[in-house]
């Protein structure tokens, strides 16, 4: 009796996520799509590039956002994305601009202050379009900004990382590969098969967008300061 009470709870859960989003699947099934790529940071997850620059100022390292922003960045930020450099290592170049005996510590709160919050509507919302398509993640990210990430989920939301949410997960610095080089949406492609045309993929980077356009993806870019991702099923 116990189970079948669940059954029917979750039941009623995943018929009311059908209702309250049925309008946004019907417009984006007329435009054949079968598989989404989603980007992580500012589209799923929440994100403040001023809170960087003002957090890195705090110890040392002014104008930040001449180093790291959306748009452009320092090289060893790269080399950091793909995995190529330790976070050790990325931890003694940062030590390097700020303040002297600045700790690891003080280095990852600062670096963390970018990254905000995942509101469960949106975590809900990412389940059901998982239950209508090939969902995939795919970020430009590190393992400082990961291990963040992922501790934020546990606390939450009970999960240890995105593998419930897409069929999945593909994280720069694991694959050693970043937005906006070609050859990471060919990885994605290539290993599931997928048919370009009928794959969507949603970033809030028009860098990024171009580069999968030129690829032969479908893209969406998002606004994040008028509209979420839910917003792209109502297109």
């Amino acid at each position: 009796m116990y189970c079948y009470k669940i059954r029917n709870a979750k039941l009623d859960i995943y018929n009311e996520l059908t209702k309250l989003y049925s309008l946004y699947i019907v417009d984006i099934s007329e435009k054949q799509i079968k598989n989404i790529i989603f980007d992580l940071g500012g589209v799923i997850l929440n994100i403040d590039y001023n809170l960087l620059v003002k957090s890195f100022s705090e110890i040392g390292l002014p104008h930040f956002e001449d180093f790291f922003s959306q748009k452009k960045q320092k090289i060893f930020f790269d080399e950091y994305e793909k995995g190529n450099i330790s976070s050790s290592e990325f931890r003694k170049k940062l030590k390097k601009q700020c303040i002297p005996n600045t700790s690891d510590e003080a280095i990852d709160s600062a670096w963390n202050a970018m990254l905000l919050d995942l509101p469960k509507e949106r975590l809900d919302f990412l389940m059901f379009v998982k239950s209508r398509y090939r969902t995939f993640l795919l970020s430009n990210t590190n393992e400082i900004h990961i291990n963040c990430i992922y501790n934020y989920l546990k606390k939450n939301f009970q999960k240890n990382d995105f593998s419930s949410c897409f069929e999945k997960v593909y994280l720069s610095y694991e694959i050693g590969m970043r937005k906006p080089d070609a050859e990471i949406f060919e990885k994605v492609i290539n290993e599931n098969g997928l048919n370009k045309i009928e794959t969507l993929f949603i970033d809030d980077s028009s860098q990024h967008i171009e580069s999968a356009r030129n690829f032969g993806i479908q893209t969406y870019l998002l606004d994040v300061k008028k509209e979420s991702i839910q917003h792209v099923f109502k297109t």
